[in-house]
Parts: C-alpha cells; structure tokens; sequence
C-alpha cells in the first residue's frame, strides 16, 4: 500500500481543484492510504474530503516567498513519510517539489492543467529545473503535453492523463422556475458562461458578442458566473453596449450551484484563448448541454465541432454570435449536440478512467523506486 499526498494552493471550486478532489476520492483504499494538504488556505472543497474521511492539512503559505512554509511542509512530508507526492498549480508545483527533494520522497508528480502562455522566462525556467526533481509532468490533454514539450521538458518525464468527470446526474430543476428566481423572463433563451474572469478566458470577446446578439435576438439572457480581476472592466463594457438593460446580462459572481443553472440554461458558452482541458465544457456535456466555445489548445480535444458542439476562431466575436444564434435556433441541433457530448464524456471522459491511470501511474513509479512493497 502506497502513502499518497496530494498537494494544492487552496480548496476553492476551481478546475484543478475539483480534479484533485476526485483523484483523492477515486483513490482505491486497498492500495492506497491519502492525503491532502492546502498550501495557501482551506476551502469550500474541504466539506468534500472530511466527508469521504481524507486527512486534510493546512500549510499556511503567507507570503509569495515564504521559507517558513516551505520549512514546515518539508518536516510535514518528512513525519508523514510519503511514497507519492503530487502537485497542481503552479505555487505547490514549486514549493511542494522542493520540499518533496528535501524529505527524500520517492516519487513526486506534477499535473499540469492548462496550456500556460501565462508563465514567462522565469516561471518556465524553474518548471525546467525542478522538472529534474520530478518523475513525470502529468498534461491533462495533448495540448498541454506539447506545450511542456516545447517548454524544454524532456519526453521521457512527460505523460497525458485526460481529466475526468463524475456519473453524477445533472440536478432536476424546473427551468423557468430558475429564470425567475434570477428575476428573468421563465421562457428566455438562457446562455451561461462559467469561469475565472480573467484574459484567459476571453469574456470580452463574449460581451462584444452579446452586443450583436441583442440586436437580433432581444429576449436572449446571459449569465456570467465567477470572479476575477477583470469583472469590473467586463462590467464596464456590458454597461456601454447597454447590456444590463433588461438584463440581458447579469453578472452572478462566485456560485456554489453551477450544476444547477447549466440544469436550466440552453447552451454553455467559453470563448477561451487557451485551455488544458476545461471542466465546465465536461459538466455541461454531461448535463446534455450543447457548447459553443472558440477553437482554443485543449478544448478542441472535447468539442467535436459540429458533433458535440460548434467551434469558432479565437477573438473572433461575430462567430461566436453566429453559432450562440444557430444553437438558439436550432432545438435539433441543440439536442443532438448534447446527446453526442453525453455519450463522449461516458467513454472517454469517466472518473474512473482518470483514477486508474494516475493509479497505475504511482504504482509503476513506485516499483521503479523499489518502494511498491511497503506495508
């Protein structure tokens, strides 16, 4: 049996975040025993792991360089003593990976989960670095793999491991019951977005589309849920394009009930300029949701275009007003978009699937590092 510790920034409802919780979860107990420790702080997803009886430890990271943290996940690990150390985001990656080197842990992973154009020259160098600490860099998709490869992280310490996605069923909900709970018309054509508002995202290129669509299509919604630093600036241009009139567009903040408005929306927009391999575009393919999203590194892994949902150029805003609009029109099409996305997530896509790969993952790296014997 192997001792595992998964290792996050925080426990907030994010993508990486909900994957971790997953795998944790999905872990089979007869081969192993797991862990969870927050570098940063706690969160939502805590409730999650208390419930299915997963130790979870708080690092309690201050500062953006904080040796006394790095110092006390390292004496952590040590009293711990670990077989697998994994990492996600970009904070953990790095302090979890130097602090895994210093306790001598056996096998350390690292999941990558997004194509990160964000990192530049310094960022890159250290995953270059501490990728020689590192047994594999786990990409969630083809996309993200080859980003890494390109990066200058060797072949032979890369893997890909497809995110997966719970057989939970989507909530029963009475659409226009959700619409008027939101104060909007209970027979309006509904649009959800989900996500960080942040450039990655592409949320301007949605709220210029949003500024056409309205024009010939008045009665459709728009949600926006999730948070970030550019809210007020895509506040600031849906109220020029006079968006917030008759709220066509509401701005929704952070919510715990996602499952229930993709439930009750239409289609699931995500106008990404780059992803790994996004989480919402899953649950809404679970949910029978068709999805219009731009052809972005990682989501053109999930979305067939034409067959599970409709693709559209990066930044291009009157295309994706085009296939909001074809979606909108088209009840068959929406139905047959979904039905295909459903049947995908179901083969391809399966939570089970994700934890077995990382499973057999941990335990062929361990019997390399003649650790897999341990009791």
């Amino acid at each position: 049996m192997l001792n595992v510790l998964q290792l996050i920034p925080t426990l907030d409802r994010s993508g990486a975040e909900k994957q971790m919780v997953l795998l944790a979860k999905g872990l089979p107990r007869d081969r192993f025993r797991v862990e969870v420790a927050a570098l940063t702080r706690l969160g939502p997803l805590k409730a999650e792991l208390d419930e299915a009886g997963i130790p979870v430890t708080l690092i309690g990271k201050r500062f953006k360089v904080d040796p006394l943290a790095l110092g006390r996940l390292t004496r952590f690990l040590k009293a711990k003593r670990f077989d697998v150390v994994q990492t996600w985001i970009y904070a953990a990656d790095t302090y979890g990976r130097v602090a895994a080197r210093r306790a001598r842990v056996p096998v350390v992973v690292t999941s990558e989960m997004a194509v990160d154009l964000w990192k530049g020259r310094s960022e890159l160098a250290v995953d270059r670095f501490l990728a020689r600490w590192t047994d594999r860099v786990v990409g969630n998709s083809n996309a993200v793999v080859d980003f890494y490869r390109k990066a200058g992280i060797a072949a032979d310490k890369l893997a890909m491991i497809p995110s997966g996605i719970g057989d939970e069923e989507p909530p029963d909900v009475d659409p226009a019951e959700v619409r008027a709970g939101l104060g909007l018309p209970p027979d309006c054509p509904l649009v959800l977005f989900a996500g960080r508002l942040a450039e990655q995202k592409g949320v301007e290129t949605l709220i210029s589309a949003l500024d056409l669509l309205q024009h010939v299509r008045p009665e459709v919604r728009t949600l926006i849920v999730g948070e970030g630093p550019l809210r007020p600036r895509l506040e600031e241009k849906a109220r020029a394009f006079r968006l917030f009139e008759g709220r066509k567009v509401s701005f929704l903040g952070h919510r715990d009930d996602v499952p229930r408005l993709l439930a009750a929306s239409d289609l699931l927009v995500l106008p990404s300029l780059y992803e790994g391999l996004p989480n919402v575009v899953l649950e809404a393919m679970r949910s029978r949701k068709p999805v219009v999203a731009t052809a972005a590194p990682g989501t053109t892994e999930v979305v067939e275009d034409g067959r599970t949902g409709l693709l559209v150029p990066l930044r291009d805003h009157p295309a994706l007003t085009q296939a909001i609009r074809r979606v909108i029109d088209d009840p068959e099409l929406a139905r047959s978009l979904g039905e295909a996305g459903r049947a995908r997530v179901e083969a391809e896509f399966g939570v089970g699937l994700m934890v077995e790969r990382f499973a057999g993952l941990y335990e062929r790296l361990a019997c390399e590092k003649g650790v897999m014997n341990k009791e």
